[in-house]
């Protein structure tokens, strides 16, 4: 096998041991996004098993003295020169330093969506204990007791007394 693919194969398997994907899977809130993620990594699952068994194992050796006998060993020998010759290029990566700001960029705003999203969270959280609550209390709740809750209902509802206006 080439050192490039091993390399590639090396990395991948490392990748996919540092990707805590059961710690992803608890961030994800719709059902959407969980069908996404699971397409995701099935995906990745099966380029990592794609790069696992085609690039982590080496080619059987030819055995030249097999078709020598056979074929003869001028023309044995002219094709083991012509494959002994044989030069494959090393890989160069030259996408991966394109990409790497802007995958960075997305990172950074990951994190930015991330807070604002578990700020909006706590926020939606706290509303809803809030109605819980109210729901409660609302079949023995007075008038007096909402609007302390709601003040600027019943400065609405004042106005409206005041200017005489009853929703005609």
């Amino acid at each position: 096998m080439s050192g490039a693919g091993k390399k590639v194969a090396d990395v991948a398997l490392k990748a996919s041991r540092a990707i805590d994907w059961d710690g992803m899977a608890k961030l994800l809130v719709t059902d959407e996004a969980r069908k996404e993620f699971a397409t995701l990594r099935r995906a990745f699952d099966e380029v990592n098993s794609t790069l696992q068994t085609k690039f982590s194992q080496e080619p059987e050796p030819i055995d030249w003295e097999y078709y020598r006998k056979g074929i003869g060993s001028r023309l044995v020998d002219m094709y083991k020169e012509a494959y002994d010759s044989i030069q494959i290029p090393k890989y160069v990566d030259t996408v991966t330093p394109q990409y790497k700001p802007k995958f960075d960029a997305l990172l950074v705003e990951l994190k930015e969506a991330e807070e604002k999203s578990l700020k909006e969270s706590e926020r939606l959280e706290k509303e809803v204990v809030e109605v819980q609550e109210m729901k409660k209390k609302i079949s023995t709740m007075t008038a007096n007791e909402y609007f302390e809750k709601h003040p600027e209902l019943k400065k609405k509802f004042d106005d409206e007394i005041r200017n005489d206006y009853w929703g005609y």
